[in-house]
Formats: structure tokens, C-alpha cells, sequence
């Protein structure tokens, strides 16, 4: 029998998803038969060469376009798994961006931000603004600043594969592989020394569980995390550090063969994207030039987060792991238009940019095969990096701008713990609340954070 204190933690479990109202048929309804395949494409292949990770190929039930940009969706091939990814602005553009979308949506839900970062008019001599000063017989001369912007599915999310964790093949290209004192894992890196990639990353070890670590509280103040453990408990391949390096190899696969003076990227990453975006600059600090986080996500389940730990944490993962074998049910019950708009409704304080569009392109990559196995493995992921103990690390580097916007009336994301990363991280520069605004400002109000991005921008030196 399940107790108050249970349902409660329960309801914790899926306020980030909005899935309360139906919890109880997760208890009661049995899992599907279905079997699902090492990959979801069995044509995936896995050579490194280039003409392989630009491969053109199909991805079933993909469309050719994105309906919400109408741009064409492009196929990555990343470690011999499928990536859909999406740009737009010209090559060699004046500033180079690669979005990280958040959790269980896809590269779609920067549609304002791919199509709406136009370019921008200001007045330049040399390539260096004026700023109000005259040129050569005082005509000052006129460039358009231009942005290339790139937007990815993260292994898992969207319409990219979406192996099951267990799979061997998935297990081979686990970014925890090699992270970690106490693993005998090598990194797939050091497995495939032969590929083409130009990577520069190299892991030194740390212990898979950090002591101490200073963290934010809700209330803007400070506290130590006594534990952190930064590894999956399932040992999946859904964590920041794949993710990260997806970010880092996509930068050197695809963006940098694009652009022949392979300039430095700016990372803009939205809630849960953050970890991925801030680990990537970790990992490699020559890629990036800026981090800037649209409503980073504290991750109330991760066991350094969750009160009382030792007495909580047995009982979620055992509801946890109850949702992983009779949780199918639920999911199909809730992958509807009707669902999917309600949630949405709980981070959104702009209810109007919920339209069609952004339901559909959401929900139907949530149809696909796999997508229900990630969600429930995503909602076992009580471990793994947090921002400020990202921001704080003595590898992060100094010169790199963070830039942190926030909607001041977003329900899972403390305002004064993220007005409090300045002081605490002793790297983010500036924090900027947008009234009106909830989880996904970037979509809520556009126009406010592309004028935002575009500061950002200035404020970078390529």
C-alpha cells in the first residue's frame, strides 16, 4: 500500500512533466509486449568517416521540413546513431550559435529563435563599431551583423534515435565511460582514436560522488550538499555527459566543416539543457565563447536537491523504477493533443504561444518507438552534474561570458536561487528576469530574449 508521504513524492516525480492527474493508472496498468530493437533505425551506420556523419538519409514518420520553421530537417549521424538538427542564417556568419533544447522536447521548441534572430544593422568601420563616432570624412559605414544558428535533438529527444539504455551497442558510447575514478569504461573517444574527429577532450577521472559542494537554496541563500552523485543509477547513455559531448562532436562534425575559419561557438540552453551546454565548455573551453542559460533547471530530484535524502530517495526510486515496468500505460494514456496542451500550461505564463503548432511538433517525435523508455529512464535521472557546482568548477573557464534569462513567473524555477548564481558561481556576469514570462521565455516572449541574445552576442569577442 502506498502511503501520503509516497503519493506526495510521487506528485514530485512528474510536476516537471504535468502528469499528477493520471498517476494512479500507472500503477494499475501492465506494460506492452513490445520488444524495442537495439537502435530505432537498423540502417544506422556506425563508420566515422565525414560523409557519414552528414549522411542523408530518411527518419521514419520524420517530415522533410519542420513544420514550426519550415526548415529542412537534417540528419547527423553521431556515434552510428541518427540526429535530427535544423539552421538557418548564412555560413560564415558574424556569430555562430547551437541551441540545447530542454526536457522531452526537441529542436523545434526554438522555432522564434530560428527563424526570428535576423540580422541586425549597426554602424561599423573596420569591423569594429563605432559607437556614435564618424568614419573616414565623417560617413560612418553600414554592416549587418549575421547569426548562424544551429539547433539539435539530443539523443533520446525528438526525432534522433532512441536506443534502450541496456543495449550494448548504446552502452559503448555512454559519456560516463571513463568520467569516473571507481569504472573500468573506456571513452569512446579512446576507443575510436582512428575517427576523423579533431576533438581535443581528454577526462580526468573524478569520483563518481563529490562531498561538500556548495549549492542555492530557493530562498537565495547558500547550503553544502554534504553528497552529489553524478552517475546515472541506471548507467544510461541519457545523461549530461552524452549530451555534452553529442554538443562537442556536432561542433567539430557538422558546424566547424561549415565554417572555414572554425570560429568559437556561443551555447544558448534552455532548463535542463543547461547542464549539457555548461559540461560541453568543461569539456572542451576552445569550442565555446558563451554560455547563455534561458531558465536553468536545479533539478528537484536529484538526490543533493530532495529533502531528508536518506529517508526519500529509497522511496523514489522505488516508485521509479514501478513507473519503468507499468509506466507505458500511463504514457500512452497521457501522448495526446488535449494532454500535452494542458501540461504545457503549467510552465508556460504566456498560455497564447501554446498553440497547435508547437503541441504537434512536440507530441508526435513522443510517439515514436523508444520515446516512452527515455522519458521514465529521464525521470530515474536523480543524479549528475548541477549548475553551480558546474559554474564553480576550477576547470570552467574565466573568460567565458555566462549570461543567465529567466521568466519571473516560471513555477519550477526559484527566482532568487538564480539571481543568487552571480554571487555563488563567480563567473555569471549578469542575471535578467523577464515579467510575464514563465519556463520558456524563448518561446513566450521572443522578441525580448533574441534583443537579449543579440547583447549577449556584442558582449562576445569571437
Amino acid at each position: 500500500m502506498i502511503s501520503c508521504q509516497a503519493l506526495v513524492v510521487v506528485a514530485s516525480l512528474f510536476i516537471i512533466a504535468g502528469l499528477l492527474p493520471s498517476v494512479v493508472y500507472s500503477f494499475t496498468s501492465t506494460p506492452p509486449s513490445i520488444k524495442y530493437p537495439s537502435t530505432l533505425y537498423s540502417s544506422q551506420s556506425t563508420n566515422t568517416d565525414i560523409d557519414s556523419k552528414t549522411i542523408s538519409s530518411t527518419i521514419e514518420g520524420m517530415p522533410t521540413h519542420s513544420p514550426a520553421t519550415k526548415l529542412e530537417n537534417k540528419i547527423y549521424n553521431w556515434r552510428g546513431y541518427n540526429v535530427r538538427y535544423q539552421v538557418s542564417g548564412p555560413q560564415n556568419a558574424d556569430h555562430t550559435l547551437l541551441l540545447v533544447h530542454g526536457l522531452f522536447v526537441n529542436s523545434d521548441h526554438w522555432r522564434k529563435m530560428l527563424t526570428g534572430l535576423h540580422t541586425r544593422s549597426d554602424n561599423v568601420f573596420d569591423g569594429e563599431q563605432i559607437n556614435g563616432s564618424a568614419g573616414i570624412n565623417g560617413v560612418a559605414k553600414k554592416k549587418d551583423k549575421t547569426y548562424r544558428i544551429y539547433a539539435l535533438d539530443l539523443l533520446g529527444s525528438g526525432w534522433s534515435s532512441k536506443p534502450f539504455r541496456e543495449d550494448p551497442a548504446v552502452q559503448l558510447i555512454n559519456g560516463e565511460n571513463g568520467r569516473f575514478t571507481d569504472c573500468d569504461s573506456i571513452c569512446y573517444r579512446e576507443q575510436q582514436k582512428a575517427s576523423t574527429t579533431s576533438s581535443t577532450l581528454k577526462k580526468v577521472p573524478s569520483s563518481p560522488v563529490l562531498q561538500n559542494e556548495a549549492l542555492g537554496t530557493a530562498s537565495g541563500g547558500n547550503r553544502l550538499a554534504t553528497e552529489l552523485e553524478l552517475r546515472h543509477p541506471l548507467r544510461s547513455p541519457y545523461n549530461f555527459y552524452t549530451w555534452s559531448e553529442q554538443l562537442a562532436d556536432f561542433t567539430h562534425d557538422i558546424i566547424h566543416s561549415e565554417d572555414i575559419s572554425k570560429k568559437k561557438v556561443s551555447l544558448v540552453a534552455n532548463s535542463i539543457g543547461t547542464m549539457s551546454a555548461l559540461q560541453a565548455t568543461l569539456d572542451e573551453p576552445d569550442l565555446y565563447n558563451g554560455v547563455c542559460v534561458i531558465n536553468p533547471n536545479f533539478r528537484e530530484l536529484h538526490s543533493a536537491e530532495v529533502p531528508l535524502s536518506q529517508v526519500t530517495m529509497p522511496i523514489i526510486r522505488q516508485i521509479q523504477s514501478i513507473l519503468r515496468e507499468k509506466g507505458h500505460g500511463l504514457f500512452k494514456t497521457l501522448a495526446t493533443k488535449d494532454t500535452v496542451t494542458q501540461i504545457l500550461k503549467e510552465p508556460y505564463s504566456v498560455t497564447e504561444a501554446i498553440d497547435d503548432e508547437l503541441v504537434s511538433v512536440l507530441l508526435d517525435p513522443l510517439l515514436t518507438k523508444g520515446a516512452d523508455e527515455v522519458v521514465f529512464d529521464t525521470l530515474s535521472y536523480s543524479a549528475g552534474p548541477l549548475p553551480e557546482q558546474q559554474l564553480r568548477s576550477p576547470s570552467f573557464p574565466k573568460d567565458t561570458p555566462v549570461w543567465v534569462v529567466y521568466g519571473k513567473d516560471d513555477p519550477w524555477t526559484p527566482p532568487k536561487r538564480v539571481e543568487n548564481l552571480i554571487k555563488i558561481s563567480g563567473v555569471v556576469e549578469k542575471v535578467v528576469g523577464l515579467e510575464g514570462a514563465g519556463h520558456c521565455p524563448h518561446d513566450e516572449k521572443p522578441d525580448e530574449v533574441n534583443e537579449l541574445i543579440v547583447e549577449f552576442l556584442d558582449r562576445i569577442k569571437n
